[in-house]
């Protein structure tokens, strides 16, 4: 039994249409997860589990991507040298692959495939019209099962805006290529690529209707969001221990910075975009990543959610790189036909979005839970993308990173390269078993769990 003093896990600071959750606090300790959940998986941590995938469009050059050895002693290669810090808590994996991504008689449309296939491990059925099929993708099935344990069952974030019909890739619905998400076999879960609305998700009180009165009168004011709680957060901040007092405050002026960030990229885009209704979308890439990221962390922290999907912009997409001296489209430049000036952009390309990975996985790394532990720590994230090489629209020896030890249940520092040809999907399987879900024997085109993880 919960002692008086003690907090509920799911404690939020309120006022005027907002409620902002807190982060794992020592005083919630006895309360924030049952016995069973602990050694579920042969975890090591008491806290929750959480797991996020993030997704590269149009593969990657694997001749600078995938490290030198294997085991422990394994070399970071030139790509991934952005994880050196880290290196210690990713596991770069080689040799998975997702054959439902192929054609199969299908003919064209490998990006929709790639898309459609990397969490569900399903052949999408190849239409342009209303009758999409795919499969339940993995992060949804664990929605389903533990979704209910936080405010929100799930997070789904873009970089693209979303797009649920018409044409895109070779007869392929843009369903396919705009949502890695899928709650069942014919509803993708639209993300959100609007950094300002996913902070008034997470933080604001509920209803849209209760969020836009929210924002607006804060605006008006020229208020933060901590504004409408702070009598509510002094309250809160008596009953607390020192220890507990100072965490509060370093939460609190980092959803303040996480505001300001968002505000300064309204007020640019609005400049940019001659006054029209500005946006939180920041012009550069790098920011635009960051800002998700970091609304992932907060989202984490505060057991908001405890899955999360990131599409970093659609495969096929053929946007251009300029703050990092690429102005030529990305797909384009995929198709590089081993010309060595194509290549090394390329090469820039995949450099670019692990800098900003390598920034998440630090920002996780240094974020703690209440028992000492990391939020990386309780953590698993994939990082990958249904292409490996996007010059030949492969489908094998897939690019993928897994950052984060998933409680203790997974051994990282290691490069684990598997026996060709293991079907992405029992990487899912065994990923699902360490969040505690239960009774799913199969997932897509699986032949199994995936051995060596531990």
């Amino acid at each position: 039994m919960n002692k008086p003093w003690q907090l509920p896990r799911r404690t939020f600071l309120k006022g005027m249409g907002t409620m902002l959750a807190l982060p794992a606090l020592e005083a919630m300790l006895p309360s924030i997860t049952t016995a069973a959940e602990a050694v579920a998986g042969g975890a090591t941590s008491a806290m929750p589990r959480r797991m996020a995938f993030a997704y590269i469009p149009n593969g990657v050059i694997g001749e600078n991507w995938f490290p030198q050895g294997t085991g422990a002693n394994y070399l970071l290669s030139p790509t991934l040298m952005p994880l050196k810090a880290v290196k210690d808590d990713i596991l770069v994996v080689s040799g998975l692959k997702h054959d439902k991504a192929r054609a199969n008689g299908d003919g064209a449309g490998d990006h929709a495939r790639a898309n459609a296939t990397f969490l569900t491990g399903v052949q999408a059925r190849k239409t342009a019209g209303a009758d999409i099929r795919v499969g339940a993708s993995v992060d949804q099935i664990a929605a389903g099962k533990i979704g209910r344990q936080t405010r929100f069952p799930s997070l789904e974030l873009s970089c693209d805006k979303a797009r649920q019909a018409g044409s895109c890739d070779s007869g392929y619905s843009c369903a396919y290529q705009y949502n890695l998400s899928w709650k069942t076999e014919t509803m993708p879960m639209a993300p959100e690529n609007d950094p300002r609305r996913v902070f008034e998700r997470l933080f604001g009180g509920g209803n849209a209707n209760e969020n836009a009165q929210s924002l607006a009168l804060r605006k008006q004011y020229d208020k933060s969001i901590l504004d409408f709680v702070l009598d509510d957060a002094k309250r809160l901040q008596k009953q607390l221990g020192v220890n507990d007092q100072r965490k509060v405050d370093e939460y609190l002026a980092g959803v303040r910075e996480l505001e300001l960030q968002i505000a300064a990229s309204e007020k640019f885009n609005a400049k940019e975009l001659d006054y029209k209704k500005p946006t939180g979308i920041p012009k550069e890439k790098s920011g635009h990543f960051r800002l998700m990221y970091d609304l992932m962390v907060l989202a984490f922290k505060t057991d908001t959610t405890r899955i999360s999907t990131f599409l970093m912009a659609h495969d096929g997409s053929n946007s251009p790189f300029p703050e990092i001296g690429i102005p030529d489209g990305h797909h384009n430049l995929s198709h590089h036909q081993n010309d060595k000036v194509m290549v090394e952009k390329l090469k820039k390309i995949d450099y670019f979005h692990i800098q900003n990975f390598a920034y998440f996985v630090q920002k996780m790394k240094d974020t703690k839970e209440a028992d000492g532990s990391s939020l990386l720590d309780n953590t698993m994230i994939v990082l990958g993308s249904g292409i490996g090489d996007g010059n030949r629209h492969t489908h094998h020896d897939l690019p993928v990173i897994i950052a984060g030890k998933g409680g203790g249940t997974i051994k990282t520092g290691r490069h684990l390269k598997l026996p060709e040809g293991v079907p992405m999907t029992n990487l899912y399987l065994s990923m699902l078993d360490r969040m505690g879900v239960t009774g799913v024997s199969r997932l897509g085109d699986s032949t199994g769990r995936m051995q060596y993880l531990s």
